[in-house]
């Protein structure tokens, strides 16, 4: 079987490894439209705070280790479209462009950063954060910044700004919404989060939309938004991102956002023979069961397997549920979030229960605490959310509720749930049990020390 593979980034990446382990006969070519293979994203933020030593350090694959592992590898090609009935591809490259037959086809899009549509997005020392050439252009940025301004305090934005401004760079974050981290965090954290990274030298102006970019002499020098104006000698855009399928138009369904229409197979609901993960498809979302863009590279991964296996196997597999579980750090705090938020439940059937606890017990000597919520549907008690933060990272203790979500647990069932105690470590009660024993409305005594 004769198998093509447009895209190298974690779904791409996936599918491949898959294919490989699967079946060794199938003959596999691997599309990349860059010069370099299997970018890790996630990891530019440890580039711009000069963690990770290069950029060639944030690939978990490059062009000779896949043609070592026996896979036909095109760099530099653009798959620019696809004839689902004659079973091709159209590939550009340097040498012009040129068709190429699959039996099966596996495409992994992707996304491309949203553009606002304002004057001024065309100066010099405007960015963008998407993939290695961009993170390398920011990264060269910063040895001559004084101003930044960051538009978007999404995961993307809030990275790249923490690096700016840890570096000694005047940093400011715009966005249109009231909060940093709007989708991934309620007040309770983000008020936090705001205070301390002013501390820091990072500056938020929320409920602020970006109306213009002002230059002088070809570069940027101001950003002027409907409340204010930023001096800015550097601007970084980082209000989102779409799908990169407009090259798809008229040969896959797709939706009005122009994400992929899928089955639970990876499968395009148009062709029985092209496969699509990634940035570009919805994925069913556990607590709630309807679909949701979630670009994290954990879907990504496992949509890629997914698909990979069903291409082998005729559709045996099926897409899990998932729920948008993700971490990060901000300058002195961790925080984590799983499921939904303030900003997406159905207030009038889900309820929640904000909490505060101490990490270890009293004689330890670390009075270190732990901000947590849950949220829970009112009349069954079945989870459906939480969030995590603290200066100590606990936020692995994230993964556990994801996994009671995707269970159908409920408070009841995590407030008496088996977790070890060692002091060092944690109390008898586990602060996810605390948490849940407070939304019941419920103290099972040993949570709170006498002396």
């Amino acid at each position: 079987m004769k198998i093509i593979v447009v895209g190298t980034s974690h779904a791409g990446y996936e599918a491949v490894q898959t294919i490989l382990k699967e079946d060794s006969n199938a003959e596999i070519h691997l599309y990349e439209r860059g010069e370099t293979a299997s970018f890790l994203s996630c990891g530019i933020q440890s580039y711009l705070e000069d963690i990770s030593p290069s950029l060639d350090s944030l690939h978990y694959a490059n062009e000779e280790s896949y043609k070592e592992q026996g896979v036909n590898v095109h760099m530099n090609s653009d798959v620019v479209s696809v004839d689902p009935e004659a079973k091709t591809i159209t590939v550009k490259t340097a040498d012009g462009e040129s068709e190429e037959s699959y039996d099966k086809l596996f495409l992994s899009p992707g996304a491309v950063p949203i553009e606002i549509p304002i004057p001024g997005t065309d100066l010099n020392h405007l960015y963008y954060l998407r993939g290695r050439n961009w993170a390398d252009k920011v990264k060269e940025r910063m040895s001559s910044a004084k101003k930044a301004v960051v538009v978007g305090s999404g995961y993307i934005g809030i990275e790249v700004a923490e690096a700016y401004a840890k570096a000694g760079i005047d940093t400011t974050v715009i966005d249109s919404l009231n909060s940093i981290l709007p989708t991934y965090l309620d007040k309770e954290f983000t008020s936090v989060l705001q205070e301390n990274a002013l501390e820091h030298g990072m500056k938020f102006h929320g409920g602020e939309k970006v109306q213009e970019i002002i230059g002088e002499n070809g570069s940027v020098a101001k950003v002027v938004t409907d409340k204010g104006e930023y001096e800015a000698d550097t601007v970084i855009m980082a209000v989102g991102v779409r799908p990169n399928t407009q090259w798809l138009d008229g040969i896959l369904a797709r939706n009005e956002r122009g994400f992929v229409e899928v089955n639970e197979h990876m499968q395009s609901t148009s062709n029985p023979d092209i496969y699509v993960a990634g940035d570009a498809t919805l994925i069913p979302f556990a607590p709630t069961g309807e679909k949701r863009a979630i670009a994290l590279a954990s879907n990504a991964r496992r949509q890629g397997v997914i698909a990979a296996k069903n291409m082998l196997s005729d559709n045996k597999f099926e897409m899990p549920a998932v729920s948008g579980t993700s971490a990060l750090s901000l300058f002195d705090y961790h925080f984590a979030c799983t499921g939904v938020k303030d900003s997406d439940a159905d207030l009038s059937k889900v309820d929640s229960k904000y909490y505060e606890e101490t990490i270890r017990p009293k004689f330890i000597g670390d009075d270190t605490t732990v901000m947590m919520k849950i949220h829970f549907e009112k009349e069954t008690n079945r989870i459906v959310g939480a969030q995590l933060m603290s200066k100590q990272d606990v936020m692995f203790a994230i993964n556990t509720v994801s996994t009671a979500i995707s269970a159908g647990w409920t408070l009841e069932q995590l407030a008496l749930a088996d977790y070890f105690f060692q002091p060092e470590y944690d109390k008898p009660w586990n602060f996810l049990n605390v948490l849940a024993q407070q939304a019941l409305g419920e103290t099972f005594g040993s949570d709170k020390e006498l002396f």
